[in-house]
């Protein structure tokens, strides 16, 4: 029996979407928080496989999402590089900020097995999950990693990020093609250990010129598909360009992605017009709706099936905030699946 989400994307649309939430894996569930305290630090949670894993499942077991997304973060590919991640409490990652001369010394070589605990998590999971449940790895795009990798933090503009591709085109394109394989490499990895669908997570690609998109997103988001593909893997794979733009048409035109999720900023009904009938979509309900919910909720979620033809996966445009609630979750799902959320 084929799942639900492997339907949509081999290109079937469903009378019930499938659903899952980015995120959903943590902040909002009281289970989460208490598996969090037996961690030392949000890295080492990363890299506990039975922890990991833990945390993959708690939703699923809660709220019977279609699929799973394995509890990790995109910024453990730095670490596989040789670089230092730490995650501060109220500040979120912190890096090392990396300068012009650093780029040569990253250790791509074996960089994926570095953070290969992750690989056992995969497996964990893989083997508690039904026929009905996928299991879904991802990473992050190129230039998203490369962006937390030369500020040192998240930031709003990205222009220090900007600026060095700019000023530092070699180094950047030696950067990215790092980046590219080392995280193909990793999806690879999860895909051998269970994962059925792949992500990439390119979180940072609103703001780019269409020069600039073109070689720090579409460029070396290729390479990456094309080494994961080389390397005989064909679980589908969803690209995710949050607030592309009109970029996410030449992305969509480009990139060999199985699926394309739409994120809050962007129309599906748009999104639908310009892409053809045939290529599966994902989302893309306001994470704030849900936050909100009640009537607010209600109508947000009801647009969204209102808008969505063609293969379609129910998602939110972005993730799970921590104030979330969870009968605000449970009424999207009845909605979805009955027509009948109870919302207050």
């Amino acid at each position: 029996m084929i799942k639900p989400i492997l339907k949509v994307l081999s290109g079937e649309q469903l009378e019930t979407p499938p659903v899952w939430f980015m995120r959903q894996a943590g902040r909002h569930l009281p289970e989460y928080k208490k598996l969090r305290t037996q961690a030392k630090d949000f890295i080492d949670f990363c890299f506990q496989p039975e922890m990991a894993a833990e945390a993959t499942l708690q939703p699923i077991r809660r709220y019977k999402m279609d699929a799973a997304i394995l509890f990790a973060d995109i910024l453990l590919i730095p670490i596989g590089l040789g670089r230092k991640v730490t995650f501060v409490p109220g500040t979120g990652p912190v890096l090392d900020p990396l300068k012009v001369t650093d780029v040569e010394k990253l250790e791509l070589e074996g960089a994926a097995d570095r953070i290969s605990n992750v690989f056992e998590t995969v497996k964990r999971v893989s083997q508690e999950l039904d026929d009905q449940t996928t299991l879904i790895g991802f990473c992050g795009g190129p230039w998203t990693v490369a962006t937390y990798m030369i500020e040192g933090k998240g930031s709003s503009g990205k222009e220090v990020a900007k600026r060095f591709a700019m000023q530092n085109p070699k180094e950047m394109e030696m950067l990215l093609n790092k980046l590219a394989d080392a995280s193909a490499d990793y999806l690879i990895g999860q895909a051998k250990a269970g994962a059925e669908v792949l992500k990439i997570f390119e979180s940072w690609a609103e703001g780019l010129s269409p020069a600039m998109f073109e070689t720090c997103v579409t460029k070396p988001t290729v390479r990456m598909i094309e080494r994961v593909r080389s390397a005989g893997i064909k679980q589908p794979i969803i690209g995710f360009p949050r607030g592309a733009g009109l970029n996410m048409l030449s992305f969509a035109q480009q990139v060999d992605v199985t699926g394309l999720a739409i994120g809050t900023d962007t129309s599906l009904t748009m999104a639908r017009d310009m892409l053809g009938d045939q290529l599966p979509l994902q989302g893309n309900l306001d994470p704030l709706a849900l936050r909100i919910g009640g009537s607010v909720l209600k109508r947000a979620v009801q647009k969204v099936l209102d808008d969505a033809r063609g293969p379609h996966i129910f998602n939110l445009g972005h993730g799970v905030a921590p104030d979330v609630k969870i009968k605000n979750v449970e009424a999207v799902l009845a909605h979805i699946r009955t027509g009948k959320g109870d919302y207050v």
